[in-house]
C-alpha cells in the first residue's frame, strides 16, 4: 500500500520558497510510485515502500510535463498548478449552420485527450437536446473544456441557425476570442456575417478563422476562400492579420494524421495559444454571475449555471438572486467548475453553483447571482447607442423617441422602450444619448454593453452609462411601436 498515512499535499511550482497550492487527495497520490517530498527544510525522496507516516509536506512541480522525476498527464498537473492567475481563457466556435462548429469542437476534446489533456466530449453529447439532434442542429450554447500545451479553456459551442441568434447572443457574450468556422465548400454565408457583427458589437475582439471541410475542395478555392473571409474581417473592423487555420474537423474525429486531420487541430490550439491575448480579469469586486441555464440536482436543490463576469465567489456567500422584477436573498451551497466541486471560483470560470433555499421556478435564465447588496434593480437606464447603417444590417428609417424593440445583454432579453435624450429622432449611422425603459426591472451595471434587435435584424448597439431610479408606467404596450 503506498502513502497509506499520506492524506494530503500540496502540489507548488519551485521558486525557492514553498508557495501556496491546492490540497491532493490520499486518492490522487496514490498512484504515484516514485516522487520526492519536500517542505521548508528538507527533501526526502519516497520509495513505494517508504516512507509510511509523512504528512504537512510538500509535492514539488519539477517541469511542465514531470512531477520530481515521474512522468503524469498534462491534465492532472493543470488542475493543481498554482500560478496566481492560472492561464484560463473562454472561447467559442461561431459561424453558419452546418459549417461544422459542433464536429470541431468534439475534435478540439478528442484530440487534445489523446495526451491527456482532456476528456473526450463526443459530438452526440454536445448536441444533446431531443430537438437538436432530430434537426441535426445547435440550438441551446453548449459548454466543454480542454487544454492546449498552454493553457485551460472553456469552450462555448454557440448556434448557427438564425432561429437561435438569441442564444447565440448569450453564448457569445462569454468569450474572451471566438473560432470563426467557415466550410470551404460554401464560403462565408448570411449567419457568418452576423455572428461576426454581433461579437464585435458584444465585444470580442479576437478571431482566429477555421476554414473546414478542406478535404472536400481544391487549393485554389481554398485560397478564395481565405481571401474573402479576410475581406469580410476587415469590413467588420477585425484585424486582417487574424490566423487562418485549413482543416477537416471530421477527418480528424476520424483519426487523420495529414495536415488537414490531427494536424489542423493542433495548429488551431496554437494560434489560439499565441494570438488571443490572456484577458483581464476583476477579481477585486462583488462577485457577479449572469445566469445562462438551470437544473435541479435531486436531494440537494437548485443549480445555476453561467461564466463568473468579475470578482471571487466562495461557498458559504451570501448572496441575491436579481433580475425580472425578483430580489431573493440566498446562500452558496456548493460551486462546481466542470462537474468538479471547488471552496471558491474566480472570474472567467464557467460554474455551477448550488443555492439555498431557492426552487428551480423561481429563475430564469438572465437573472443575475449577485454578492448580497451589492447590485440594485431597476428598469430605467441612460446609455449611447450606435444605429446601424443599412449597409451595415441596420435600418434605412429614422429611429424616433418611443421606438419599442427587444434588448439583449449577458444572457437575458426583454423588451424595451427608447427615448431620444436630445431630440426627438436619429438617423442610421447616428450616436445617440437614450434613455432606456425595460418591461421589468433587471441589474445592469454603468459600462455594460448590449443589443438591440428589431425582428432578425439588430439595429443598434450601445453601453449603460448612467443608472436611474426605477420608472413606473401602466402599460408599456400603450405606446406606439414606431417601425
Amino acid at each position: 500500500m503506498i502513502f497509506s498515512n499520506l492524506k494530503c499535499a500540496l502540489l507548488i511550482r519551485q521558486c525557492g520558497m514553498v508557495l501556496l497550492g491546492k490540497h491532493l487527495t490520499y486518492n490522487q497520490l496514490r498512484t504515484f510510485r516514485n516522487c520526492v517530498l519536500i517542505n521548508s527544510k528538507q527533501s526526502v525522496t519516497l520509495s513505494k515502500n517508504r516512507p509510511r507516516k509523512l504528512s504537512g509536506f510538500v509535492l514539488d512541480k519539477y517541469s511542465s510535463k514531470k512531477l520530481c522525476g515521474l512522468n503524469i498527464c498534462r491534465s492532472q498537473m493543470r488542475g493543481y498548478c498554482t500560478d496566481d492567475q492560472p492561464k484560463h481563457v473562454n472561447v467559442g466556435t461561431i459561424g453558419h449552420v452546418d459549417h461544422g462548429k459542433t464536429t470541431l469542437t468534439a475534435a478540439l476534446t478528442k484530440i487534445t485527450s489523446e495526451e491527456g489533456l482532456s476528456k473526450y466530449v463526443s459530438y452526440e453529447k454536445i448536441d444533446r437536446a431531443p430537438e437538436e439532434k432530430a434537426r441535426g442542429i445547435t440550438i441551446n450554447a453548449s459548454h466543454i473544456e480542454y487544454s492546449s500545451r498552454k493553457r485551460h479553456y472553456a469552450h462555448t459551442d454557440c448556434p448557427g441557425h438564425a432561429d437561435y441568434i438569441k442564444n447565440m447572443i448569450s453564448g457569445t457574450s462569454q468569450m474572451d476570442g471566438a473560432i470563426l468556422v467557415v466550410a470551404a465548400e460554401e464560403g462565408p454565408m448570411p449567419q457568418t456575417r452576423e455572428h461576426l457583427l454581433l461579437a464585435k458589437q458584444i465585444g470580442v475582439k479576437n478571431i482566429v478563422v477555421f476554414i473546414n471541410k478542406c478535404d472536400e475542395v481544391d487549393q485554389e478555392v481554398m485560397e478564395l476562400v481565405e481571401l474573402e473571409i479576410t475581406e469580410l474581417l476587415t469590413d467588420f473592423g477585425f484585424s486582417n492579420q487574424c490566423p487562418v487555420i485549413f482543416g477537416s474537423a471530421l477527418l480528424a474525429l476520424k483519426g487523420d494524421n495529414s495536415e488537414l486531420g490531427k494536424k489542423s487541430i493542433w495548429k488551431l490550439l496554437d494560434a489560439l495559444d499565441s494570438y488571443i491575448p490572456m484577458p483581464t480579469r476583476d477579481f477585486t469586486s462583488p462577485f457577479l454571475l449572469p445566469i445562462d441555464s438551470t437544473f435541479n440536482l435531486p436531494g440537494r436543490g437548485t443549480v445555476v449555471v453561467g461564466t463568473l463576469k468579475r470578482g471571487v465567489i466562495n461557498k458559504g456567500d451570501p448572496a441575491d438572486l436579481l433580475g425580472f422584477d425578483i430580489n431573493a436573498n440566498t446562500n452558496v451551497k456548493d460551486i462546481h467548475v466542470f462537474q468538479k466541486s471547488v471552496a471558491s471560483a474566480k472570474a472567467g470560470e464557467n460554474i455551477g453553483v448550488l443555492l439555498k433555499g431557492i426552487k428551480g421556478n423561481d429563475i430564469e435564465r438572465g437573472m443575475q447571482l449577485v454578492y448580497a447588496g451589492s447590485q440594485v434593480l431597476t428598469n430605467s437606464y441612460e446609455a449611447s447607442v450606435y444605429f446601424l447603417t443599412k449597409a451595415e444590417g441596420g435600418r434605412s428609417k429614422p429611429i424616433t423617441s418611443k421606438y419599442i424593440q427587444m434588448l439583449f445583454s449577458n444572457t437575458w432579453s426583454l423588451t424595451c422602450r427608447i427615448d431620444m435624450i436630445d431630440g426627438e429622432m436619429a438617423m442610421p449611422g447616428d450616436h445617440a444619448k437614450v434613455r432606456l425603459t425595460l418591461l421589468k426591472r433587471m441589474s445592469m451595471n454603468e459600462g455594460q454593453p448590449f443589443t438591440i434587435r428589431e425582428n432578425q435584424f439588430t439595429v443598434g448597439t450601445g453601453i449603460i452609462t448612467k443608472i436611474l431610479g426605477s420608472a413606473t408606467f401602466t402599460h408599456l404596450n400603450k405606446y406606439k411601436i414606431n417601425i
